[in-house]
């Protein structure tokens, strides 16, 4: 029997791109969005069944468990890919309810998914649960001190997993991606400027792709990596080699 995955926030970038090659790969694959509209590219597709979730509700996550089994029978793999990030400001009007809503996305979501698919998982004969956080995880950026809390803390929260849920065969591990080339960099709302800067301090020197990223969310939910569990794979091109004393060689001007 074909495995069956979960892959939240996929109406886009890496979550769409970590669905449809689950997908390709033989899995039965539940993608979830928290809009309907994003949801459009599984229709008529054999395999993909698309639910409408907000992870942030212990009801929606419960939800997406129970569309699984019910549609395919069994739980094998969850990807927790959504996530929201904002530039917050100290001493902004908004930054304590900004804060609230990232921490209920990206963190209060970790626990929620975990919570309710690891049990299945377990009881299927085992898995994978793949975070996905980000080098804001690991590393701080200006403007956005809820993004980095919210992803340091899925990081721990993943580690903490690892442990608890070992012993009943469930491996928890995390992807941090660096710069990757969606959707949202791509419809301009970032300057050609910012992107040629961001570019050259990138050592490999150039952005990743949602596929990228989705290639080390498979290796880390597949039986390839059966004996990585607590451990964070940072696919960023190199970003967070750097201690940040000295500038890694940089491309041309």
């Amino acid at each position: 029997m074909s495995p069956v995955a979960i892959v939240t926030g996929a109406g886009a970038g890496i979550g769409q791109a970590t669905a449809r090659m689950l997908h390709a790969r033989g899995y039965r694959v539940v993608v979830a969005d928290i809009s309907a509209e994003a949801l459009s590219w599984t229709q008529g597709i054999d395999g993909l069944l698309g639910v409408v979730a907000d992870v942030s509700l212990e009801e929606d996550n419960e939800a997406m468990v129970r569309a699984a089994v019910e549609a395919f029978d069994r739980l094998d793999v969850l990807v927790l890919n959504a996530g929201i990030a904002r530039r917050t400001q100290w001493e902004g009007e908004d930054a304590v309810d900004a804060y609230d809503r990232i921490m209920a996305v990206n963190a209060r979501g970790v626990v929620l998914g975990i919570r309710h698919a690891a049990p299945r998982i377990a009881a299927d004969g085992g898995g994978a649960i793949v975070v996905v956080a980000s080098t804001s995880g690991v590393r701080a950026d200006p403007e956005r001190f809820a993004y980095n809390a919210s992803k340091a803390a899925a990081i721990n929260l993943a580690r903490a997993a690892a442990l608890d849920w070992a012993v009943r065969g469930v491996r928890v591990n995390v992807m941090a991606p660096g710069p990757t080339m969606t959707s949202i960099l791509q419809g301009g709302r970032v300057t050609p400027e910012h992107l040629a800067e961001l570019t050259r301090n990138i050592p490999l020197q150039r952005m990743g792709t949602p596929d990228e990223q989705a290639e080390a969310i498979c290796f880390l939910a597949s039986p390839a990596a059966s004996f990585i569990t607590g451990s964070v794979l940072m696919c960023d091109g190199g970003i967070t080699a750097n201690a940040g004393i000295f500038p890694p060689p940089r491309g041309p001007e």
